[in-house]
């Protein structure tokens, strides 16, 4: 939603503090002020909307072998379609952030917009047995629609709790993996070429209902505000835990605009690990299951591989999310790229040794690793860079996905070709280490090392509302 896109809701008198870096903070108006009611329906409705969403990636897999049958596709075609949908997904972000702060896209019209996609979506691989079709159905369509809601819902809770983000941002993105859960066992159980259809199809309206009217319902704080219960200039007196969490996690020291994020490097850096580490998590998600049948693993061990990954890979990152506001954004991200790592090389160490019971264990690991990066990459960038800005900053950061898509899926069809899966997994997890060794190198813009806070403005300017 644009920054310039303000409640319609009489809002209480306010005032604008200005800290010793000159960041503006908008304090004096509560959450119940503005939206009506408490800002935890800005976290349950993101939640709720991402977990519709989650079909379409974490559950395509599961319908692949049908969709093959029903319209005579190859493996290819399959891998090809969902390829472009995860383009088309991380693509639109930066586009959208872009948008919604210059107020040609609101939040709730980027929310319907991307339900009647989402809908399309299905429709199309539903209904159309030419693959090109489908790639443009499903793949643009269908991803353009993921890639509305999905951003919209990242940066919509990030701009409601400024103060404490990590936990909510990793709950709301927790349920863009483990939602998936229940079209699993639809897609495993309940759908063959008798039915497939009528289930898309429902599908497709169950996500156009749940995603159009969570987003009937969002709005933006207004620009720079601050909840009223929290003063920035004197946070270390607030409650212990959110003490705790802005020590740890300071809020940026002004608001950066995208060029401004670019310039100083780290932005860059964000993007960069997030290629890296994404690109290892997309490589999991499509070769576990395959390597899993091809050391002999049955297919029991196989299918609940894959449930471990999905449902461990969403829990992660809201356990993670939590735990960043108490060690740090940057701390837990390095903790989840070495996890992310080394359990590559735990997944191709019970495989080559035949050990069902610990080829599990290591894909609970990396379904952990290869999620709960996420919502570090959606804290890091307004807390680095601030919230009025984030959609376009963070839409530049995850737009490193797109990259990720190819690295993770096609490259690594590559090496597998060529190295074998003793090769690919043994590259996925050095790589993954190099990230982990890179993410040293974070730095909260425009703080002194050691994230010591300036002294601020003593003296605030205060503004009544008209």
């Amino acid at each position: 939603m644009s920054t310039a896109e303000q409640p319609d809701v009489a809002t209480a008198p306010y005032r604008e503090v200005t800290d010793g870096k000159g960041r503006v903070y908008r304090i004096g108006e509560s959450d119940r002020d503005i939206l009506g009611h408490s800002r935890k329906l800005m976290v349950y409705l993101p939640w709720v909307a991402m977990m519709a969403i989650s079909v379409f990636e974490y559950a395509y897999g599961s319908a692949e072998d049908t969709l093959s049958s029903a319209h005579h596709w190859t493996q290819s075609n399959t891998f090809w379609i969902l390829s472009v949908w995860t383009f088309f997904q991380a693509g639109v972000s930066f586009p959208t952030g872009w948008m919604r702060e210059r107020g040609i896209l609101k939040a709730r019209g980027a929310m319907l917009a991307g339900s009647v996609l989402a809908l399309l979506g299905f429709l199309s691989i539903s209904h159309f047995h030419n693959v090109w079709m489908a790639i443009l159905g499903f793949g643009v369509l269908g991803g353009v629609g993921s890639g509305f809601v999905y951003s919209t819902c990242i940066n919509m809770v990030g701009k409601w709790f400024p103060e404490k983000r990590g936990g909510k941002t990793g709950f709301v993105n927790g349920g863009f993996a483990y939602g998936s859960l229940p079209f699993i066992f639809v897609f495993n159980f309940a759908f063959d070429t008798s039915d497939y259809q009528e289930v898309l199809d429902l599908i497709g309206v169950f996500v156009l209902v749940v995603v159009a009217v969570c987003g009937w319902f969002f709005m933006d704080p207004p620009k720079n505000w601050w909840p009223a219960e929290v003063d920035p200039l004197k946070y270390q007196q607030a409650g212990s835990k959110t003490a705790r969490s802005l020590a740890k996690n300071p809020p940026a020291t002004k608001q950066y605009t995208p060029i401004e994020a670019l310039r100083t490097g780290q932005l860059p850096l964000i993007w960069l690990l997030l290629v890296i580490t994404a690109g290892v998590s997309i490589f999991g998600i499509s070769f576990q299951v395959p390597f899993a049948k091809d050391v002999g693993f049955g297919p029991l061990v196989a299918a609940n591989s894959a449930g471990i990954l999905a449902v461990v890979n969403g829990i992660g990152r809201g356990v993670v999310g939590w735990l960043s506001d108490l060690w740090g954004r940057k701390n837990a991200l390095i903790f989840v790229i070495l996890v992310l790592g080394f359990s590559q090389f735990g997944v191709l160490w019970a495989g080559n040794i035949n050990n069902e019971t610990l080829f599990l264990v290591f894909a609970f690991f990396s379904g952990f690793g290869g999620g709960a990066f996420y919502p570090m990459f959606a804290s890091l960038t307004p807390d680095y860079f601030g919230e009025n800005n984030n959609a376009t900053n963070y839409g530049i950061a995850y737009s490193g996905k797109v990259v990720s898509g190819l690295f993770g899926g096609g490259l690594g069809s590559m090496v597998i070709d060529t190295w074998g899966y003793d090769g690919a997994y043994t590259t996925a997890g050095v790589v993954s280490l190099v990230a982990a060794g890179l993410a040293l190198f974070l730095r909260h813009p425009g703080l002194p090392r050691g994230n010591k806070r300036i002294t601020p403005n003593p003296q605030p300017i205060s503004r009544e509302v008209v």
